[in-house]
């Protein structure tokens, strides 16, 4: 039997598939486009897409257990219970889901709500699944680059609450331990939730003290600018992806996302190890910066 590994080409899913590497487990990679796919040596490459259900009843054959990543697109969530419907009349017996970090609170949030309706459907049904609820990704600051470097602005408006923002590689490390111990027991396990976030919680002042710290400049927050947002982000995603992304902001910014200690010392205990914290992301990225 196998693991399929949904989402394989995106961030979160390259980083399954590299902490799956060298397990010895059988591991298919879903995708649109085998032939463009790149993917760690003993990767199997399978053609298909969440949306085409007689698709995915074809690829589900001869797997025992799933990471279900659904995309970001406007049927994300019809994708999401779909497949599940599908994995259970396949018969798979393990699922990793990835969900969202307080999905159950943020309900004006369409992919929060969206997320926490999967979760749902998982546990009225009773199904044998890991529930994992990554917050505010860490990397997603990579792309503060130019502000940081050219106008010492970190430009991200996450406001003053505070965000448990959470390194992908501890998302793909924390996926691919569930995946193998789903994979590897004899029978189906009872549901489990993580939470995955950092180990402290970033706000508009800490994190730009962090860049200063780390770039060795001065380094000032942007603002709470949620129109200036919305537009930035019009010119590379749908206006209902940018409006998304901005309720989502404007909840950060009215709530935070912080996580509780107990939250952070759960997922230590499944890491065997502390989460990687911001200012390990920051220091690795002026290093990589300073070298061009």
């Amino acid at each position: 039997m196998a693991i399929l590994v949904t989402g394989s080409t995106g961030v979160v899913g390259k980083q399954v598939l590299e902490h799956l590497n060298g397990s010895g487990a059988e591991i298919r990679a879903l995708t649109r486009s085998p032939e463009k796919a790149q993917f760690p040596a003993g990767v199997t490459a399978v053609q298909g897409d969440l949306a085409d259900v007689d698709g995915l009843r074809r690829v589900l054959t001869g797997v025992s257990t799933l990471f279900l990543l659904a995309p970001n697109a406007a049927d994300e969530l019809t994708q999401a219970l779909q497949t599940l419907s599908v994995a259970r009349d396949a018969g798979v017996k393990g699922v990793v889901y990835l969900s969202v970090f307080k999905g159950a609170d943020y309900v004006d949030v369409p992919h929060f709500t969206g997320k926490y309706t999967v979760e749902r459907m998982i546990e009225h049904l009773d199904m044998p699944a890991t529930v994992l609820r990554p917050a505010y990704f860490i990397q997603n600051d990579a792309r503060q680059k130019e502000p940081l470097l050219t106008h010492g602005v970190y430009g991200m408006p996450i406001g003053g609450k505070g965000i448990s923002m959470v390194d992908v590689r501890d998302i793909g490390d924390a996926a691919a331990r569930e995946l193998l111990r789903r994979e590897r027991a004899a029978s189906r396990l009872p549901r489990e939730t993580y939470a995955l976030v950092g180990p402290e919680a970033i706000t508009s002042e800490n994190v730009a003290a962090i860049w200063a710290d780390e770039l060795g400049r001065t380094v000032r927050y942007g603002g709470d600018d949620l129109d200036l947002l919305e537009q930035r982000l019009k010119g590379a995603a749908p206006a209902w992806l940018a409006y998304d992304m901005r309720l989502m902001m404007s909840r950060y910014q009215q709530d935070g996302a912080a996580a509780l200690q107990a939250d952070i010392d759960r997922l230590a205990t499944l890491l065997g190890r502390q989460p990687r914290s911001y200012r390990d992301f920051a220091k690795e990225m002026a290093e990589a910066w300073a070298k061009g």
